[in-house]
């Protein structure tokens, strides 16, 4: 669990979101759906981390060199 909340943050940092927003674009979680996994309270299920990934994937951060290219 731990691993996947570290991916959501690098992610979230690289493209300049909070976790909570990465989460409600990807998922339509609630506010608070981040703070219950870091606080250990609740745990997604593979569905949704798998729901979650896939939106990085689809989403990658820009790079300078995407942004040229755009």
């Amino acid at each position: 669990m731990e691993q996947f909340l570290e991916e959501i943050t690098a992610y979230a940092d690289a493209v300049g979101r909070s976790p909570q927003q990465i989460l409600r674009q990807a998922i339509g979680a609630n506010w608070r759906q981040w703070k219950t996994w870091v606080a250990g309270q609740s745990s997604p299920t593979l569905h949704t981390v798998d729901k979650i990934r896939k939106y990085m994937a689809d989403n990658p951060p820009l790079t300078e060199q995407s942004e040229v290219a755009a």
